[in-house]
């Protein structure tokens, strides 16, 4: 099975990305790529994708990853319909009870009038 998926380039804090289709049992890293469809940049949002080569892998059968898939989509490419969108993910906490937007809110106490300070008395100076 062919997978489109996403290949990193670049330098350190810089990365770059091929887009490539190769096996999908291979690690993405492993340089055994069937064709080389497109490059994208994330930080200039550049891309240069061959339309053509990316709809005839889908056609085929070549599964995207869900980034690609996304950057896909976004660029007007129609994804296969047996391709299925992944699942938001939702991080639940462990103890959600001692979360503070879990607690009872606490009643502020009413504001009380100030209590009359007793009067300072001067010491007689010596």
């Amino acid at each position: 099975m062919l997978a489109i998926r996403m290949q990193r380039n670049g330098r350190t804090h810089y990365p770059t990305y091929r887009i490539v289709v190769q096996e999908a049992q291979r690690h993405p890293l492993s340089g055994r790529v069937v064709a080389e469809v497109g490059n994208y940049n994330p930080a200039t949002k550049a891309l240069t994708l061959d339309k053509e080569a990316v709809e005839k892998y889908l056609k085929n059968g070549a599964q995207p990853s869900s980034r690609v898939a996304f950057i896909l989509k976004k660029n007007g490419i129609k994804l296969p319909k047996w391709y299925k969108e992944p699942t938001a993910k939702k991080a639940n906490a462990k103890h959600a009870d001692k979360l503070r937007k879990n607690q009872p809110k606490e009643e502020a106490p009413a504001e009380e009038a100030p209590a009359e300070a007793p009067a300072e008395t001067e010491a007689p100076a010596e």
